[in-house]
C-alpha cells in the first residue's frame, strides 16, 4: 500500500469518526432537551443569564424555545429559538410539559456561545433596559422600578389577629378571650368606608390591617396603579397600622385574565409602598398573599399561576424591597400544622402543610418575615354538609379547628420568621354553596368559641 492511499484511508476514517461524534452529541443534547412554551406578552433571549445581558430575540406568547440547559443561577435556562437564537432566557415565563424535570439538564457554563436570530453573523441586538424583575416583556420594557422609601415599620415579635365582619360586643369579646390585637377588613380602592374601620378599630383598642384590592380589569395600567398608590397613602394618613397591597393576585378571582405577572404587581407593590411610607412611615407595608393552589396546569396560565412559581417571580422581580413583610395564606388544611405528612388527600402537595406553605412563601425572600393575613380551619360542625368544592374539609371537627390554631399560632411565634398571623375568621355568618364562609368562624352557630380559649392559653391571656 503506498503512502498516499494510507494517507487517505487515515483522513477517510477521521472524517467517519467525526461524523459518528457529532451525531452522538446531536443525540446526547436531545436527551436534555426540554421544549418550553411562552407563557407571556414578550420574552426576551439574551446574552447572558441577567437581565443586563444584551437581547438577542424577542419570543411572543405561544412561541416555543428547546431549553438544552441550566444556569447555576437560579432560574435562567440556557437554549435555542425557533428562529436560531442561541441565549439565556427566564425560565418562570416558560410552560414545561408536566412530566419535565429542569434539574435534570446540565449546568451550562456563564461563558457558553450565543447568537441572536439568524445565525452567528447577524449582529448582537443592544441591550435593552431589563424589565422589573422577571424577564418579561409585555410591550415596551417596563420603567425600572423607583427606590424604596425608608421604612419605621415594627418588624419585632410576634401578633395575632382575626379577620372580622364588624365590631359586635360579641366579636370584641372573643377576640380579647383569645388575645388577638389586630383586627382585618378588606376594602376596596376609593370605598369611603375603609377610614371608618380605621376609627373603629380604634376606639376598641385593636390595631387594623387592611387588605385592599381593586379594578381587576385596570390594575396594570400605570395610571390606575397611581390612582390605587394615591388612596393606600390615604389610608395610612388615617391611622392603618398595616396594608395588604392586593390579594391573591395569582388568580384570574382577582387579577385581570390574560396578565397575572409578578412583574406587573411588583410595579403596583412599590408606588404603593412608596406612597405609604410618604404618608406614615410606621404604616406595615404587606405584599399581597398569592391564593395557594396547583391549579396552572389545568386552567392555563392566563387564568392562574401555581403560587410557587408566582412566588419566585416576585422576588426575582424586586417585590422585598417594597415589602416590610410577605403576605401569605394558608387555609387549605386538615392536618395539624405540627404534621408534614399524612394528608389523607393523599397527594402531599406542599400546601396542604402549615410548614409547606411557610417555606413556599418566604424562602425565595431570604430572611424576610411573613404576616399570614388568611390562615383557617374550614369545619362544618353546625352547618351541614359542605359544598362539593369544599367536601375535602368534611371531616373537619369544631374542636381540631380549636387545636390546630392554637398549634399554628404557637408554631408561628416560636419561629421567628412570623411576624402577625391573621386568623380567617372570627364572626362570618355566610354559609353558601359558591364560599361557606362561616364554617371557618370561631364563633360557632350556637354562639361558642372553643378556639377562643384555645388561642387564649398559647397568647398567655387564659
Amino acid at each position: 500500500m503506498t503512502m498516499t492511499k494510507r494517507l487517505r484511508i487515515i483522513t477517510l476514517f477521521c472524517l467517519i469518526a467525526a461524523l459518528f461524534a457529532s451525531s452522538m452529541a446531536g443525540q446526547v443534547q436531545a436527551q436534555f432537551t426540554i421544549t418550553g412554551t411562552v407563557t407571556v406578552d414578550e420574552l426576551y433571549v439574551r446574552s447572558a443569564a441577567s437581565r443586563s445581558g444584551a437581547v438577542l430575540d424577542t419570543l411572543r406568547a405561544g412561541q416555543r424555545m428547546e431549553i438544552s440547559g441550566r444556569s447555576s443561577i437560579r432560574g435562567w435556562g440556557y437554549g435555542r429559538t425557533e428562529a436560531g437564537a442561541v441565549g439565556w432566557v427566564a425560565l418562570q415565563y416558560l410552560e414545561f410539559p408536566a412530566n419535565a424535570n429542569l434539574n435534570d439538564l446540565p449546568i451550562v457554563p456563564p461563558d457558553a456561545p450565543t447568537n441572536p436570530a439568524g445565525g452567528a453573523g447577524a449582529p448582537e441586538a443592544p441591550p435593552a433596559a431589563p424589565p422589573a424583575g422577571g424577564d418579561s416583556g409585555g410591550g415596551a420594557p417596563p420603567p425600572a422600578a423607583p427606590p424604596p422609601a425608608a421604612s419605621g415599620a415594627n418588624l419585632r415579635g410576634f401578633e395575632l389577629g382575626g379577620q372580622v365582619q364588624g365590631l359586635s360586643p360579641a366579636t370584641v369579646n372573643a377576640m380579647r378571650r383569645a388575645g388577638m390585637t389586630w383586627i382585618k377588613r378588606q376594602a376596596k380602592e376609593g370605598d369611603g368606608a375603609a377610614f371608618g374601620y380605621i376609627s373603629e378599630a380604634k376606639a376598641n383598642g385593636f390595631k387594623i390591617l387592611l387588605s385592599v384590592i381593586g379594578n381587576i380589569d385596570a390594575v396594570v395600567e400605570p395610571g390606575y396603579q397611581d390612582t390605587y398608590a394615591n388612596f393606600v397613602g390615604q389610608l395610612a394618613a388615617a391611622g392603618a397600622d398595616a396594608i395588604e397591597v392586593w390579594n391573591e393576585q395569582n388568580i384570574d378571582r382577582e387579577w385581570k385574565r390574560g396578565a397575572i405577572n409578578p412583574v406587573s404587581y411588583t410595579q403596583l407593590l412599590a408606588k404603593s409602598y412608596n406612597a405609604i411610607k410618604a404618608n406614615n412611615p410606621n404604616t406595615l407595608v404587606v405584599s399581597g398573599a398569592p391564593a395557594p393552589t396547583g391549579a396552572e396546569g389545568a386552567f392555563g396560565s392566563d387564568r392562574v399561576w401555581n403560587d410557587d412559581r408566582y412566588v419566585q417571580g416576585m422576588a426575582a422581580a424586586g417585590a422585598g424591597r417594597y415589602a416590610d413583610c410577605i403576605g401569605l395564606h394558608y387555609n387549605e388544611g386538615i392536618v395539624s400544622p405540627n404534621q408534614r405528612s399524612g394528608d389523607p388527600r393523599g397527594d402531599n402537595y406542599p400546601t396542604r402543610y402549615y410548614d409547606g406553605q411557610v417555606a413556599r412563601g418566604l424562602n425565595p425572600f431570604g430572611g424576610k418575615r411573613g404576616c399570614f393575613t388568611e390562615l383557617g380551619y374550614l369545619s362544618p360542625q353546625g352547618y351541614g354538609p359542605l359544598p362539593g368544592n369544599f367536601a375535602w374539609a368534611g371531616n373537619v371537627t369544631v374542636e381540631q379547628q380549636a387545636r390546630w390554631l392554637a398549634e399554628a399560632a404557637l408554631r408561628a411565634a416560636q419561629s421567628g420568621r412570623i411576624r402577625l398571623m391573621i386568623v380567617f375568621n372570627v364572626d362570618f355568618t355566610y354559609y353558601g354553596a359558591d364560599d361557606p364562609q362561616a364554617g371557618y368562624a370561631m364563633i360557632r352557630p350556637d354562639g361558642s368559641c372553643p378556639a377562643c380559649d384555645a388561642l387564649g392559653r398559647v397568647m398567655g391571656v387564659r
